[in-house]
């Protein structure tokens, strides 16, 4: 089977990239359409401990469903202005920011719409793999219909599956979104083999 950006969790890797990207927007000069989003949250440890220096990835379709990479069918219709890949190191709190856009549909590949989504992994020191998962934007989680989210059956798991809107972390006129990304203990985030 050809892999496709519908068939694997990611991640792409641009050819070059600094230390850390957390602007996704912003692309040679020119800026990605859709509405702008900040994306927030912290790596935890069971028992609450708060991981520093964690690299977390994401990358999203933009916010027409489309994927910056070659593999999505639709590429050429890419945003210019929209990287799609973002990387960032956790500070002493735990926490991570990004700045990217509200993710539109993507297709499955089989021509359904998936849920609005941001896949992300999680590397630190300690872990034995690193952990792939994903993030979801829906008002009615519990009528979320996805080929990923369909993966994980215990209700409880798939709700910490879904992005919280956040008015306290709101800056820049931006709205803001949380997802901490919780790696053992009670309400861990589920993860994905890729």
């Amino acid at each position: 089977m050809t892999p496709t950006p519908y068939s694997t969790i990611g991640p792409f890797f641009p050819g070059q990239f600094a230390e850390s990207c957390g602007d996704l927007t912003q692309v040679d000069g020119k800026t990605a359409g859709g509405p702008h989003i900040l994306l927030h949250g912290s790596v935890v440890e069971e028992g609450n401990v708060l991981i520093r220096n964690a690299i977390v990835e994401i990358w999203q379709p933009d916010a027409n469903g489309v994927f910056r990479n070659p593999l999505d069918p639709r590429y050429a219709e890419a945003d210019p202005g929209f990287f799609g890949w973002g990387r960032y190191r956790t500070d002493a709190q735990g926490r991570y920011s990004f700045r990217t856009v509200l993710p539109g549909r993507a297709s499955d590949g089989n021509g359904a719409l998936r849920c609005p989504h941001v896949n992300l992994m999680v590397l630190a020191i300690g872990l034995t793999r690193r952990l792939a998962t994903t993030m979801f934007f829906s008002d009615a989680p519990d009528q979320v219909d996805d080929p990923v989210l369909n993966c994980v059956t215990d209700p409880a798991a798939r709700c910490r599956l879904f992005t919280a809107r956040d008015h306290a972390l709101d800056r820049e006129g931006l709205p803001a979104y949380r997802f901490d990304l919780i790696l053992r203990g009670e309400n861990e985030t589920p993860f994905f083999l890729d």
